[in-house]
């Protein structure tokens, strides 16, 4: 029987390398440290956005403190009240016009992470910021097999006209590596699962997908001699983690695979732009992205991402939740009250799907809690009431417990103004990549412990 486990071992074979999920015989705890304690799950954060700002009415609780009521849309969160900490207040500078004027919504998104004041053109003269997650990994990514992960549920664009004389690589990107270099997301689950569980190189990740595609295996079939030689080394709490992983990998293929065979309606034509493997439907393509996420962290392969559900200033419709006209035009209600309904539909949609990435983290056992007891993840958007276009008093949440730096279940209300990037250095701090400051920040946010 196994003692102990390094974490970075993987089960191998052609082109293959699967990461493992934390096992008990790879805790810390299970060895003394050299500072003699145990020590502890690494911490994840995660940065998750939404266009079109939200519904406010229906966002804001009431009142402070643990006993606040959830209005209807937080309420799709009510299963995971004591892992969030809803944030009012915090504003975000860099997306107002200072002068610019039209675009809020790709300044609002260009500016979401690093918190700075887009330079406003259409050309390739673009001029940004470096983006929170950009700034950790550059500190800590070393430590995982992908510094950083950007994903989404659309496309990236690095050039083009998409709000008011903005580029769309303003618009499509919300993680920046430098002032000029915005990073592109990846739409697609059955890319991020290769990129998950392939080889090593390019190389053999094209051979292992040749192999499979041609004999129609499962990638774990590729593993199955080494995952026995494992599995009977084991403890038997570990021999069912593992086992349960690897059926939630098994049944992830399964759905992409089932994914690819959709996307064209009964006219036989598509019924939104979409590329190969991408599912029709936004639900199973954001939950296939959700499960993507959980196994990163699971696997500790990664401990930073961003995830865009939509680009910004989307006017993408939502018939799958009856709502036929476009996301955008309704965010721009001029106090419709069906046009406001419709927009809380969305909001809840966006919501749902987020909690199915809770859900799934919080039935992972990792250390002495579970995978979303290790996570610090933001929610929310750059614009707070999309029919006035302002960057104050956002909407946003955090999520997990940062192992333990977190005191979750709460409204806290901030003086309004309050840079949101005060909340990112705190962040950066508790993952241990500590700055002096950070886009516009005055200093670390308080109360969150």
């Amino acid at each position: 029987m196994a003692t102990t486990l390094s974490r970075r071992t993987v089960l191998r074979s052609l082109g293959t390398a699967i990461a493992l999920p934390m096992l008990d015989v790879m805790q810390p705890g299970r060895l003394l440290a050299a500072s003699g304690g145990p020590s502890t799950p690494p911490i994840r954060m995660g940065f998750f956005y939404v266009p079109n700002g939200m519904h406010m009415p229906d966002w804001t609780p009431q009142s402070e403190g643990t006993s606040y009521q959830m209005p209807e849309t937080l309420a799709r969160l009510s299963a995971h009240r004591k892992h969030l900490n809803v944030l009012s207040g915090l504003t975000l500078d860099g997306a107002r016009a200072h002068g610019d004027g039209g675009g809020d919504h790709a300044r609002s998104v260009a500016a979401f992470l690093t918190g700075a004041h887009p330079r406003k053109t259409n050309g390739a003269d673009i001029q940004n910021g470096v983006s929170v997650d950009q700034a950790t990994a550059t500190q800590i990514g070393a430590a995982t097999r992908f510094a950083s992960l950007e994903l989404g549920l659309e496309t990236s664009s690095q050039a083009g006209n998409c709000d008011s004389g903005y580029s769309c690589a303003y618009a499509s990107n919300m993680s920046w590596r430098g002032p000029t270099n915005p990073m592109a997301k990846e739409n697609d689950p059955r890319a991020v699962f290769d990129r998950l569980f392939a080889g090593q190189t390019e190389k053999e990740t094209r051979r292992a997908r040749s192999e499979r595609e041609k004999h129609r295996k499962s990638i774990l079939d590729f593993v199955e001699e080494d995952a026995k030689r494992l599995h009977a080394h084991l403890p038997i709490v570990d021999r069912r983690k593992l086992d349960e992983y690897l059926y939630s990998i098994r049944d992830i293929e399964k759905r992409i695979a089932g994914a690819e065979k959709l996307g064209i309606t009964e006219e036989g034509v598509p019924d939104y732009p979409r590329p190969l493997g991408v599912p029709r439907e936004l639900s199973k393509h954001s939950e296939l992205m959700m499960d993507m996420i959980a196994l990163a962290y699971q696997t500790d392969s990664t401990r930073i991402l961003s995830f865009m559900f939509t680009n910004a200033g989307s006017n993408r419709s939502y018939k799958e939740i009856d709502v036929n006209e476009g996301h955008h035009e309704l965010s721009h209600h001029g106090k419709s009250a069906d046009k406001q309904r419709g927009i809380a539909k969305i909001n809840r949609f966006h919501l749902d799907r987020f909690e199915y990435l809770l859900a799934k983290l919080k039935q992972i056992p990792e250390g002495e809690g579970t995978l979303l007891d290790h996570c610090m993840i933001v929610y929310g958007s750059g614009i707070s009431d999309g029919d006035r276009h302002n960057h104050d008093n956002l909407p946003i949440l955090l999520a997990g417990g940062g192992g333990g730096r977190i005191r979750s279940g709460r409204h806290i209300s901030y003086k309004n103004g309050t840079p949101l990037c005060n909340l990112y250095l705190w962040m950066m701090h508790q993952m241990g990549a500590p700055a002096s400051a950070f886009g516009d920040s005055t200093g670390q946010l308080d109360k969150l412990g």
